[in-house]
């Protein structure tokens, strides 16, 4: 049976034993060792070349946001974050997402055992996919292309840069795999970890551990309250961007997942500022994590962007992203195209889902419909897009395998026909701005 490596860094001997504990859980991965900081974790890279790497995002000396930069110049290979749900780490989280993270999870409430077993179960899902796109990178099986993708050119493809790392000394003996819990726990009471005494130093210097997650019911209360006020809330639109119409004949939708933050930026930090048709984006993430992507891509792009709030008039030259826990739909009353949240059944595992907000549009054939599917996981919006075809709408298009991070939705979306177009991703904004300008 083949072994994933796996690195842990993190800057509390506590956090290692824990996520070195979770990873090992599943017996066809292993830990070849930790680090405390971002320079030591670039050092383990060089020296352990694990296929996998989960990544803390604050950490003494060099932090995880930083540590990752250098990791993805230098040998690129999956890595995972973990992140608090404060402002700060939401906006460093979607940061590390758009500078090449493969994905993230919640860090683990230490004082929850149910939480810590929620997210292992996370975590391990998120790296057996890295895992197998990491290998799948590096030698790629063969497949017949679709005729759609045998009439694209391929995507142009970036060689890594940059000098290999120096060694250092790490942080490897009592938190690597195999730590019990309770060592663990052992290691918390005591300051140590009863190993090294690097490691000794590492768990003095740790940091408090992360308040437990609130109820679900009460994280669903704190997001209404923040993404359904009876008037849209401030939403830090820069206000010298356009100011947009609702009176379109135009709508365009994107559906993505797993390395979705970082194509986002690409497609919709190259739209023009006058773009004639408002963009409604399901992207799947957590609440408060869309808010920061929301702000983060408003400021780097030349349309408005916002995380979507419940009633609103939707707007040309304007993107809404549908909040984390909520499905969003197009609507139309009399006075014209709104935003509708609802707290549905997830669809396939998803809320929000794509295939929701793809649905919603089905109905409004009076509007040239553009719908777009990147990078993620399963098949969410697979069977809306089909839909959306069959109903009239102008284009369909699928990012093509040579640039997503998975290959899951846009995959499925072509199997079933549901696609016009598959187009790279560098071309997919130039591509909807030609179409909407005809």
């Amino acid at each position: 049976m083949t072994r994933y490596r796996v690195l842990v860094v993190d800057d509390s001997a506590f956090m290692r034993a824990i996520v070195s504990d979770l990873v090992t859980k599943d017996e066809q991965f292993e830990v070849v060792a930790t680090a405390s900081n971002g320079k030591e974790a670039i050092d383990a890279v060089d020296t352990f070349k694990p296929d996998a790497v989960t990544m803390d995002l604050e950490m003494p000396v060099m932090n995880g946001l930083e540590a990752l930069k250098q990791i993805m110049a230098v040998r690129p290979l999956p890595v995972i974050m973990l992140s608090g749900i404060s402002d700060e780490n939401t906006r460093d989280t979607i940061k590390a997402l758009q500078s090449g993270a493969f994905d993230f999870i919640r860090k683990p409430a230490i004082d929850g055992s149910v939480d810590i077993e929620q997210v292992g179960g996370q975590l391990l899902d998120k790296l057996r996919i890295a895992v197998l796109v990491g290998r799948s990178r590096l030698k790629p099986e063969a497949r017949k292309p679709t005729s759609l993708e045998a009439a694209m050119p391929p995507a142009d493809r970036k060689r890594p840069g940059g000098k290999p790392a120096a060694k250092a000394e790490l942080t490897e003996a009592a938190d690597r795999a195999g730590t019990s819990k309770r060592a663990a726990k052992s290691a918390q009471e005591n300051g140590s970890s009863g190993s090294s005494p690097q490691v000794e130093k590492t768990a003095k210097a740790a940091t408090k551990p992360a308040k437990p997650a609130a109820s679900k019911e009460k994280q669903e209360q704190s997001v209404k309250a923040a993404v359904i006020p009876s008037e849209p809330a401030e939403t830090g639109v820069s206000n010298n961007k356009p100011k947009g119409s609702t009176v379109f004949d135009s709508v365009v939708l994107i559906g993505t997942s797993t390395g979705g933050p970082k194509a986002l930026h690409e497609v919709i930090c190259s739209l023009p500022s006058k773009l004639a048709a408002p963009v409604l984006v399901v992207q799947h993430m957590p609440p408060n994590f869309t808010r920061s992507l929301a702000q983060r891509l408003d400021a780097f792009s030349a349309v408005r962007v916002t995380e979507a709030v419940q009633g609103e008039r939707v707007e040309t030259g304007t993107v809404y992203i549908a909040p984390g826990g909520y499905h969003m739909e197009l609507a139309k009353d009399r006075s014209g195209y709104y935003v509708n949240l609802t707290l549905e059944e997830a669809r396939s595992g998803h809320r929000p889902s794509v295939d929701v907000l793809f649905e919603s549009a089905v109905r409004y054939s009076e509007l040239n419909r553009h719908a777009v599917i990147m990078t993620g996981m399963g098949s969410d919006g697979a069977k809306g897009m089909k839909a959306l075809r069959d109903s009239g709408a102008r284009t369909t298009i699928a990012e093509s395998e040579q640039t997503c991070v998975v290959y899951g939705m846009p995959r499925s979306a072509v199997e079933i026909g549901a696609v016009t177009d598959v187009l790279p991703l560098s071309r997919i904004a130039g591509f909807l701005a030609s179409a909407l300008g005809k």
